[in-house]
């Protein structure tokens, strides 16, 4: 005999299905696979709301993320999110299931009165990434994560990025791309989630901008003083991504004093010892020419000069060694950018 049918059978046939385009999902079904929000439930908490781990009755899992309501942003965050969602499909981006925007009156004591007062509840529900973000991996070169698995890792945002910047419709600046905003799945394949702050370019490729709303530290130093915002803002929070893979900090040679051949010697000289220490590895020079190349990669794109910083498809080129990426500036050595 079969199971009891639930009412939401129909709802999670939906979400159980990759070509599916995200639908609609009632509030109380959420609430039930999230067991009403509780606390043991929670996956992950940002600055844009608290994500749950959402259990379906088939034994699948999904991701909910409430968004929080006190944020002044809360509605442009939410329409963001979804609108940016609806249209993304790659394998480096994380997929929308489905979403929730609910609207309920609720009787609430104010000023010694009761009055009725609108609640709104906004959630999205995305594709489970088990190994969660990227900033739980991320540490010393001597431990946690191995070369190729930080060149996989490099490799896949990279291609996320592309795809935002040339491959869609019209290019979508994320704004916010940091490790916490790069999802892990079994395969530690990663994926770019958090579409908060992103825009469409124009048809000049700039956006003007007073926001400040990013992450200091990965913010263009353009975006960080409100001024055009380009795709070249990304590329520079994806150059400092890089260096964060690969080092295990943010550290940069526009920081630290030293010249950008220096920085790159000292680095590779931490793998060559890392690498050299593992029992049957044979692949030092050829992973070593890797790390270089990502190194340099990295370097070009946190210049702090915009129209320096190569686009999205220069960088996925000089990955793949069609294009050559040992043109880094020497004025990174002299230039001096805030990174908190």
């Amino acid at each position: 005999m079969g199971g009891k049918s639930s009412k939401y059978d129909n709802l999670e046939i939906m979400l159980g299905d990759q070509s599916s385009e995200p639908h609609s999902l009632p509030l109380k079904y959420l609430k039930k696979i999230t067991n009403s929000s509780s606390d043991e439930r929670v996956l992950g908490r940002g600055g844009s709301g608290v994500v749950y781990k959402g259990e379906l009755s088939n034994g699948e899992v999904i991701a909910v993320k409430k968004l929080e309501r006190s944020l002044p942003s809360f509605e442009k965050q939410f329409t963001n999110e979804v609108y940016h969602f609806m249209k993304l499909r790659h394998p480096n981006i994380v997929r929308l299931l489905g979403y929730c925007y609910e609207t309920h009156n609720v009787c609430l004591q104010h000023n010694g009165k009761y009055v009725f007062a609108e609640m709104s509840e906004r959630l999205l529900c995305l594709e489970y990434l088990p190994n969660g973000s990227l900033d739980r991996y991320i540490s010393d070169e001597s431990s946690g994560l191995d070369w190729p698995t930080r060149y996989k890792i490099i490799e896949g945002i990279c291609y996320g990025l592309h795809y935002l910047h040339v491959e869609t419709h019209n290019p979508v600046l994320h704004l916010d791309l940091k490790p916490a905003n790069i999802l892990l799945d079994n395969g530690m394949l990663p994926k770019l989630t958090d579409f908060g702050l992103s825009r469409l370019l124009d048809q000049q490729q700039t956006i003007c901008t007073s926001s400040r709303e990013g992450t200091i530290g990965y913010m263009s130093p353009e975006y960080l003083h409100g001024d055009i915002v380009t795709t070249k803002s990304d590329i520079f929070s994806l150059g400092v991504i890089i260096m964060e893979v690969i080092r295990g900090d943010r550290d940069y040679p526009g920081l630290g004093g030293t010249s950008s051949e220096e920085f790159t010697e000292l680095t590779l000289d931490k793998w060559r010892n890392v690498l050299g220490k593992a029992r049957g590895y044979t692949s030092l020079e050829v992973d070593c020419q890797q790390i270089k190349r990502c190194i340099q990669i990295g370097l070009l794109c946190v210049n702090p000069e915009r129209a320096r910083r190569p686009t999205a498809t220069k960088v996925v080129k000089m990955l793949q060694g069609i294009s050559e990426a040992n043109q880094v500036d020497n004025l990174m050595a002299v230039h001096r950018i805030c990174i908190c």
